[in-house]
């Protein structure tokens, strides 16, 4: 349809991606937001968890995968996202990288995922 390689788009896309990593990495720290809304959106890589063959089950990228997503309610940016699973680990290192972007305290909102509890308490303390 492009007229061009499958191979030198897939590579195209995960250049701009690495990219677009790099520049939100760099240029969104310090940021002045006051609410601060979180949740996870569900997809699926390859197949739906009952439909992953033996051979794949457990190894992620097959089966459920979850983009972890933090949005300024005020200025609809997204400062912060990470994807994996729907466990602690992933809420970990999501809360840890939204709370080194952030200036100030703000106003947390989520959808009371169990997964939160821990990791909001270890990225921004107990108050």
């Amino acid at each position: 349809m492009t007229g061009v390689a499958m191979n030198t788009i897939q590579k195209l896309m995960a250049d701009m991606g690495r990219a677009c990593t790099e520049y939100q990495d760099k240029a969104m720290r310090n940021l002045n937001c006051k609410h601060i809304q979180c949740d996870e959106i569900w997809q699926f890589c390859y197949a739906k968890d009952k439909n992953v063959p033996a051979d794949k089950r457990g190894t992620f990228g097959f089966g459920d995968v979850w983009t972890w997503v933090a949005l300024d309610a005020d200025t609809k940016l997204v400062p912060s996202f990470t994807i994996g699973t729907r466990s602690g680990q992933p809420a970990k290192r999501f809360m840890d990288d939204l709370a080194s972007r952030l200036a100030n305290r703000v106003q947390l909102t989520t959808d009371g995922h169990r997964a939160y509890l821990e990791a909001v308490e270890g990225a921004f303390g107990c108050n």
